[in-house]
């Protein structure tokens, strides 16, 4: 029985992708390098595997049986043409007839990203590809804000107050599940996704004010006081130069992006950030402290 093998299977979109597959009645080979990862999170449903890019001994086995895959990179890898793109030779070789990969908004245009690497090595591959390319994740607010949510009641960003348009990974993992359960329909295309239209920042704070009843704030930083934000945090050097400039970006629109192709996949609007929010409300709920036991 044929096989899809989603790779980054415990990442925001990965473990979406293996839910929406598994819906779909799908035959999943889920891939992360800790596969007990995978275990905890879908136990028996699926054939979790060892996967590591940077450890080509572990691809034989990841790769075995699959015909289809889901591939992410991860952002440590920046250097695809040494490890990701041979991983895209040895899925090809292995017999993986189509590709699915997660790309990013404007990956057409901006040669600097790595992910334009990705598809241009998946093109000169033939057609048996299809690049999603997805907006702003919904899923930021509960991993990169979600700790100054919990401790300062606050967004803090060097994002300035352009709109930004959200999307749920819910929703990208839905597309791709529909990509790759009748891949002959979207060979060779480019998809970029978009949420339902952008709004404000403070729609997303009335939002998690609702959600989690006391209020939140969007506070737009500095650029130096975001950087001084993410030091005060523990971010490594590397990742607070990413996020910094990740996010200055959403100032010139770099978040607005509005296209009407996942819409039409779906057959109907992408999840709004308050419907996020509402479904996510735990995650900003700080947790309750026990009482202390009296001497």
């Amino acid at each position: 029985m044929s096989a899809i093998l989603v790779t980054g299977a415990t990442g925001n979109v990965g473990q979406e992708v293996v839910r929406a597959l598994l819906k779909r009645g799908a035959r999943v080979i889920a891939a992360d390098h800790r596969p007990e990862r995978v275990q905890a999170l879908f136990g028996d449903d699926v054939v979790a595997v060892q996967l590591d890019f940077l450890n080509p001994q572990t691809w034989p086995a990841a790769l075995k049986g699959a015909t289809h895959m889901f591939l992410v990179r991860p952002p440590a890898i920046a250097d695809v043409d040494k490890n990701l793109n041979p991983f895209v030779d040895a899925a090809r070789a292995a017999g993986v007839d189509h590709v699915v990969f997660l790309s990013v908004a404007g990956a057409g245009k901006n040669r600097v990203v790595p992910h334009r690497k990705v598809e241009d090595h998946l093109r000169l591959r033939g057609d048996h590809h299809t690049n999603l390319r997805p907006g702003f994740f919904a899923q930021n607010l509960q991993s990169a804000y979600r700790e100054d949510i919990l401790q300062d009641d606050r967004i803090y960003l060097p994002a300035g107050t352009t709109p930004v348009n959200w999307i749920d990974v819910r929703d990208i993992a839905q597309v791709a599940a529909l990509v790759l359960g009748e891949p002959e329909k979207h060979r060779g295309q480019n998809y970029t996704l978009a949420g339902p239209g952008p709004v404000a920042w403070s729609v997303v704070t009335d939002a998690l004010t609702a959600a989690v009843g006391r209020p939140i704030r969007y506070e737009a930083a500095s650029v130096l006081g975001y950087v001084r934000h993410l030091s005060r945090r523990g971010l490594p050097r590397g990742a607070i130069t990413v996020q910094t400039i990740l996010h200055f970006l959403l100032r010139f629109g770099q978040g607005a992006t509005v296209d009407p192709t996942m819409e039409r996949l779906l057959g109907r609007p992408g999840r709004t950030i308050r419907e996020y929010v509402t479904d996510h409300a735990q995650q900003f709920i700080r947790p309750t402290r026990a009482p202390m036991s009296g001497a």
